[in-house]
């Protein structure tokens, strides 16, 4: 296909195309937004808390952190915290490049629908593959280490009327924005310089190094995470469009989050 070429796009577009460092302004502000709008959201309630059972300003704090420290409430604030990063993020990048919106060729952003549609059934084969593959890997590398991400453990442990909406975010709003920061504005600046083979390798790498601190920093789970890096840029660049990498995502989210549904709340 045309669109598996490793050499570097032609460049002639209406609209400058994004550079690394938009690229990575742009992830270190979506992670930024995260903390700002869960610590806002946190203080609101600690605010709320202290004005209900009395208390002075040092008490908004500790009421904050102790409200988070609930699954139920740390489960609301993290859909909340993600819906308007996501928001604010996808935003800002169709304002920034509306004319490369739509583009499936690089350095276009791909947000169209792939001239190979069989390949969105390959993407949800390879999604709901990848955690099975993945998890044998971090198997063999952890040598009986556990390895856990936050986000599941959270998932295990609130109640169940709030899972769905959590599990619903968790397989649409979250792949969507990652796909749009890793595999479409950072794969497009980079493939601009070494061509698509070595932009893939190097956004998954960058794409499995973010989640880190998710998994307490277990050097183990990287591999895992570049390979599904791998199989997202892959279907990005293979189909010209960024929904079958959205879609394999968010399949792979999706089999992350069914144990949810097996499990008591643990409060």
């Amino acid at each position: 296909m045309k669109y598996a070429s490793d050499s570097p796009p032609s460049l002639s577009f209406p609209t400058p195309a994004p550079t690394a460092w938009h690229a990575f302004g742009l992830i270190a502000l979506y992670f930024a937004l995260q903390l700002a709008v869960g610590g806002l959201i946190g203080l609101t309630a600690g605010v709320a808390i202290v004005l209900q059972h009395g208390g002075g300003l040092g008490d908004v704090v500790h009421q904050a952190r102790a409200w988070l420290g609930q699954s139920n409430a740390s489960a609301t604030a993290v859909m909340a915290t993600l819906v308007v990063s996501a928001s604010l993020i996808v935003h800002l990048a169709h304002r920034r490049w509306p004319l490369l919106w739509h583009r499936g060729d690089l350095p276009g952003l791909g947000f169209t629908p792939t001239r190979a549609p069989t390949l969105y059934a390959v993407a949800v084969v390879l999604g709901m593959l990848m955690p099975f593959i993945g998890g044998l890997l971090t198997q063999w590398l952890a040598q009986g280490h556990e390895v856990s991400q936050d986000i599941k453990q959270l998932g295990a442990h609130i109640s169940p009327l709030l899972r769905l909406p959590l599990a619903l975010l968790v397989v649409s709003v979250g792949p969507l924005v990652e796909e749009l920061l890793f595999r479409g504005v950072l794969l497009s600046a980079i493939s601009r310089h070494v061509g698509s083979g070595w932009a893939i390798v190097i956004t998954a790498v960058l794409f499995a190094c973010v989640h880190l601190p998710d998994l307490s920093f277990l050097w183990y789970a990287l591999p895992n995470l570049a390979l599904l890096g791998l199989v997202l840029g892959w279907l990005r660049v293979q189909s010209g469009s960024i929904w079958p990498a959205v879609l394999a995502h968010g399949a792979n989210n999706l089999l992350a989050v069914v144990s949810w549904f097996m499990m008591m709340p643990g409060n």
